[in-house]
Parts: structure tokens; sequence; C-alpha cells
């Protein structure tokens, strides 16, 4: 099963988040996923066209995820998804 992680910071909104497995495909399945377990969690993830807010970015392993639109960037069994907002500032 692929194991989603989060960024500690996405504790702030939503305090009982932890470590989520799921058999998901691709990126898209593993957020319904999500989802299910955390509700309003891919809203904080997405904008309302589907596609990965500015704010946040998806890694498979050490690689950032390519389809920011439909996400459908395939995961294996053996795969990482960390989800993280993206930090900014000066």
């Amino acid at each position: 099963m692929a194991k989603i992680s989060f960024t500690s910071n996405l504790k702030r909104f939503f305090p009982s988040l932890t470590t989520v497995n799921t058999e998901a495909q691709n990126v898209a399945e593993a957020l319904d996923k999500v989802e299910e377990t955390f509700p309003g969690l891919k809203s904080y993830l997405l904008k309302d066209d589907g596609s990965l807010r500015d704010h946040v970015n998806l890694f498979i392993g050490d690689e950032m995820v390519k389809d920011r639109v439909a996400l459908q960037d395939c995961l294996k069994a053996q795969d990482q998804l960390f989800i993280m907002q993206a930090i900014s500032g000066g």
C-alpha cells in the first residue's frame, strides 16, 4: 500500500491528521482517500477546478508531482506520497 504523509504544519488546520495507507493507483485517488479520512482537507489542497493550489506541493518519494491539474501521477504500492504547504515569505 502507498503511504500518504503530511507536513506537520497542516495539523494546525487538521489536528487529528495522521499517515494514511491506500491502494490508490494515482494521486487523485489518493486524495479521495484522504478526504474520506479527513473531511475538508481536499478543499484546502485543491482549487475549485480540482487542480492543486499554488501553496501546496506533493511529492512521490523525492520527486515533485508533475501533473498538478488532473493529478494522474501513478502511485505504486511501495510509494510514499508527501503532502506539504509551500512555504514562502521573506
